[in-house]
């Protein structure tokens, strides 16, 4: 009698844990907040407001029920950092983001912006890097996910985002003038970093013979942000280089099952397994990196590890 209580004590245990992570923990949602003093002396602060892997299916409701509502937090700016997408439903994304759209914000893309998710042996992400396999044409309409967040189909001038793959922005928010430099996906090799004259050599020049090192910020920015979608070495190096103050991305999941008091088991890229999710420092700057919302429609659970959003109060340097 007491063997087989002890047996079905051992199956109950993971049965509860599967139930908990595929039923229970993907609805927990939760604000992340971090408070950085990256500002000049004297700025206003500013609320930044950081969404990563939504990751939306069709059936997911309550997640986009959610995000919707997020313009409760009144930030002052958005930041995207991509994989909005598990099917081809651009329309019901953007209605996700609508209010959102109306403030001053960046995006970047992830994988899954291009490419709909593949049924793959979860087991493989413990051994290494997840593998998008290359397709000639992305089978999602990431065309209209662009328009749609740059805010082209609309008639207001003043809506829709600043799209940053291997592209720059500069805003001016609550008199702090911010530049973004942003890199696509790494995890697909659609990064495009180049090295400055000053690191070495560039075989890129501009019309006027300046140099296109990329990533590269202004010197007269208050506040110089990095955003990608995957936190690869190679990306963070590269802001780093440039001098982000800021280097904001996704990807991670957080590790999406996470063993409680050890952590993540993988960052699916190159950076250590303890840096999955959360703040830490990279030589001179802060990095960033959410958890995200969502996860594969092959891989529908999340373990220790809630789905999150991120909010960023800069306030001055001390």
């Amino acid at each position: 009698m007491k063997k087989r209580a002890l047996f079905a004590g051992a199956l109950a245990i993971p049965a509860a844990a599967g139930i908990w992570g595929a039923v229970i923990e993907p609805h927990l949602f939760a604000i992340r907040r971090h408070t950085l003093p990256i500002l000049p002396a004297g700025a206003e602060r500013i609320k930044m407001l950081h969404v990563s892997d939504l990751h939306l299916a069709p059936w997911q409701k309550h997640r986009a029920a959610w995000v919707k509502a997020l313009t409760r937090l009144e930030p002052d700016i958005v930041v995207n950092t991509g994989d909005n997408l598990s099917a081809d439903i651009v329309p019901d994304v953007l209605d996700v983001f609508d209010g959102l759209l109306d403030v001053p914000g960046v995006f970047v893309l992830g994988s899954n912006d291009f490419f709909s998710p593949t049924a793959k042996n979860p087991a493989k992400y413990l051994r290494s890097p997840s593998e998008v396999k290359h397709r000639v044409e992305p089978d999602l309409d990431v065309k209209a996910l662009i328009r749609g967040f740059e805010g082209s189909d609309t008639p207001a001038a003043s809506r829709g985002w600043h799209f940053l793959d291997n592209a720059e922005a500069t805003m001016n928010i609550r008199g702090t003038r911010i530049d973004f430099c942003g890199l696509g996906d790494a995890h697909i090799d659609r990064d495009r970093i180049r090295v400055s004259p000053e690191e070495g050599f560039s075989d890129d020049v501009a019309a006027n013979g300046e140099s296109l090192a990329s990533p590269r910020f202004a010197a007269e920015a208050g506040v110089k942000v990095g955003v990608t979608h995957a936190p690869y070495s190679r990306t963070l190096e590269a802001f780093a280089s440039a001098g982000a103050d800021l280097i904001m991305t996704g990807h991670t999941h957080g590790g999406q099952i996470r063993v409680p008091f050890w952590g993540a088991p993988v960052t699916n890229c190159d950076l250590d397994r303890t840096r999955a999710r959360g703040l830490f420092p990279y030589r001179k700057s802060l990095v960033e990196i959410s958890a995200g919302l969502g996860f594969s429609p092959f891989s529908p659970v999340r373990f220790a590890c809630r789905p999150e959003v991120s909010l960023l109060t800069l306030v001055p340097r001390a």
